[in-house]
């Protein structure tokens, strides 16, 4: 069986486990105030350029997703995403369960307007009723998108006017973070998502850790006793440690990057074979996740021996699945799908 249903379907990089095991005995304090957090924290401020940035590690995508824009809201406001974001269809409710409405825009090839953007919060607030509504008190956007598709600089530097002539702020969810940056198709770097968003997180469950999300605050806009409302969120991990001790090792010798290079050149090879056996793409993807239209029949049948993910109805004979690769995908496997397909 192939492997590209995702992008986590492995354990951790080497050098991870290899930094897990190393500092294994080592007695130290917990709930992420030991010498790897800091040194890891350190770590990802330079590699932002953002000197004056709070980091607080997290375990998971999802509980990251709820804490920040659970903390960062008022409880009469939501958080406006594209119909297709992440925090909208693939989290299970889990914003709305805080009691945040999530309030959807239209999504291109699934990014957001920020033309759109501008229109529905003037739209909002012209609107003589709108005490009686859900405030729009963030933005949500993730980068690579729920369609691999990514943000230019000068589309996150118009969302980020925005949202600033708005006074709210804008958050990134970088779960894929990595992929997005190692494109080749891109300008944005992690000191260009520093300089434009007020929030995100730098994913490490989807690229090279066991788990945890780096999220950091680059405006001095870390929630009021953070840590106290982490742990009512029941997401304070006790032995913090399991955190600091890989993302130090993910940002040592840029690590985290060159990892992240090999799911695009995996990629890469995916949709070039793709393309000259005439399969038909969803849409155009510079990063690691490729959507492929499959008749019904065509996609039972490739299940058999690779599993991917179902990813949307295109019509009634044929299916939207996407293949991912990851930092520990081989070519070896890539060269495998190809000739299977």
């Amino acid at each position: 069986m192939l492997y590209f249903e995702n992008d986590y379907s492995e354990g951790a990089h080497g050098k991870v486990l290899e930094a897990l095991v190393n500092t294994n005995y080592e007695k130290l304090s917990g709930y992420g105030t030991d010498d790897y957090c800091e040194k890891a924290k350190e770590k990802i401020k330079k590699a932002c350029k953002c000197d004056d940035a709070e980091v607080y590690l997290l375990v998971g995508g999802t509980q990251t997703n709820q804490l920040i824009i659970d903390t960062t809201l008022n409880p009469y406001e939501g958080v406006v995403a594209v119909e297709t974001g992440h925090v909208g269809v693939h989290e299970a409710g889990a914003i709305e369960y805080t009691g945040h409405k999530v309030l959807t825009v239209p999504a291109h090839d699934g990014k957001m307007d920020a033309a759109e953007l501008k229109d529905y919060l003037e739209t909002f607030y012209n609107d003589g009723n709108h005490e009686h509504m859900v405030f729009p008190g963030m933005v949500y956007i993730s980068h690579p998108t729920e369609y691999g598709t990514l943000y230019t600089k000068d589309e996150l530097e118009k969302i980020s006017k925005v949202c600033n002539q708005y006074k709210i702020p804008l958050y990134l969810d970088g779960a894929r973070l990595g992929y997005g940056v190692m494109s080749k198709d891109t300008d944005v770097d992690l000191p260009t998502v520093a300089k434009y968003c007020d929030i995100f997180y730098i994913g490490g469950t989807k690229v090279g850790a066991l788990c945890g999300e780096a999220v950091v605050f680059t405006k001095n806009n870390m929630p009021k006793h953070f840590t106290t409302q982490v742990k009512q969120h029941g997401a304070l991990l006790a032995k913090g440690r399991l955190l600091g001790v890989q993302f130090d090792a993910l940002f040592t010798d840029d690590l985290y990057l060159e990892i992240s290079k090999n799911a695009i050149e995996m990629a890469e090879l995916l949709k070039k074979g793709l393309a000259e056996k005439g399969y038909r793409f969803y849409l155009d993807s510079p990063t690691n996740q490729q959507f492929i239209i499959l008749e019904n029949s065509q996609m039972e049948e490739i299940a058999k021996n690779v599993r991917f993910s179902f990813w949307e109805k295109y019509d009634d004979s044929h299916t939207v699945v996407r293949f991912a690769t990851s930092w520990a995908t081989s070519k070896e496997d890539v060269e495998a799908l190809i000739d299977l397909l």
